[in-house]
């Protein structure tokens, strides 16, 4: 547990126009030694099929962190109080190469977790968490998922004769054996499909579909309920797509559909996940040069602050991480 005065000496305490902005200004260090949890950069976005510029996500994502106090209300708990805390910077990717990056961010996550830390993964676009579950499932074995978003992200389609895409990482994380099909929901899916069979196809590999109607006809609560139905006491990974949200909420994305989640709802989403065996999350798709105002880059920096809420919960409960 930190303590106010290891806050002072990398000036968490200071005004959110102080310091180096680090997330919620963590020590930026690579020291993993006793570590509980890594914010990590994965600025990559040359899988993106229509609007690009999410390599800049991480990087706003953390400026916007600065307005965070530490202290969640809501949750009643203070992530870097309960836990050690560090912003581990960005891992290398080499944007002209997508499989030379899924490699560096497969090797780099993967000797983190070895260590014992939880990775918390800023996007970079959808394609990164196909390497991220190749990395954790080496770790961990399959894995539940919990992800939200607007599009299954379950395409078989090639471009040229590559496989990999924003469209594809779920498609080709189920053909790796890396998700664990019988705890797979995806929650928010909704907006025009480019054929009639592609809700059909990601249910055919296994995927629980909640569409945005079915969830706002259920509700918040009963969404979460199923969640935990469908993952129930199972080592669970969380892929979170910004584009989940309505884009009157977070217009800075490169796939923007609208009707989708207000920040309100997702909050109450991700605050949903307590008591789950949290084993991984990342946050895609933030796209700075489309956001107005930062309120993209803002509700991103809470959505990442409410699952370290969770982290720390779950070290409160006695549960590793």
């Amino acid at each position: 547990m930190q303590n106010s005065n290891s806050e002072k000496a990398y000036g968490a305490h200071l005004e959110p126009f102080h310091g180096i902005p680090t997330f919620m200004r963590l020590p930026a260090t690579r020291d993993m030694a006793g570590v509980d949890a890594a914010v990590l950069g994965v600025p990559y976005d040359s899988g993106a099929s229509y609007r690009s510029g999410a390599r800049f996500g991480p990087r706003k994502i953390r400026e916007a962190s600065l307005l965070l106090w530490g202290h969640n209300a809501r949750m009643g708990v203070s992530p870097a109080r309960e836990l050690k805390l560090v912003d581990y910077g960005d891992v290398e990717i080499i944007p002209v190469d997508i499989q030379a990056s899924m490699e560096s961010i497969s090797r780099e996550v993967g000797e983190l977790l070895a260590k014992g830390v939880s990775i918390l993964a800023l996007g970079g676009d959808h394609s990164i968490s196909l390497p991220l579950l190749r990395a954790h499932a080496a770790f961990h074995g399959p894995l539940a998922v919990v992800h939200f978003d607007a599009h299954p992200d379950t395409w078989d389609q090639e471009y040229a004769g590559f496989p990999y895409s924003h469209g594809t990482p779920f498609r080709r994380a189920i053909e790796e054996g890396l998700v664990d099909t019988s705890a797979y929901i995806q929650v928010g899916i909704r907006g025009p499909t480019s054929g009639s069979h592609d809700l059909e196809d990601a249910r055919q590999l296994g995927a629980r579909i909640v569409p945005i109607g079915d969830a706002f006809e259920a509700g918040i609560p009963r969404v979460v309920e199923d969640i935990h139905k469908v993952v129930g006491r199972k080592k669970v990974y969380v892929s979170l797509d910004i584009d989940a949200l309505d884009p009157a909420f977070a217009p800075g994305t490169g796939t923007p559909e609208v009707g989708g989640f207000s920040s309100a709802q997702m909050l109450e989403l991700v605050r949903g996940l307590k008591g789950l065996d949290l084993a991984g999350f990342d946050l895609v798709e933030v796209c700075p040069a489309y956001d107005h105002s930062e309120i993209t880059a803002i509700l991103a920096a809470n959505l990442v602050f409410e699952y370290l809420s969770l982290l720390a919960l779950k070290k409160r409960m006695g549960t590793s991480l």
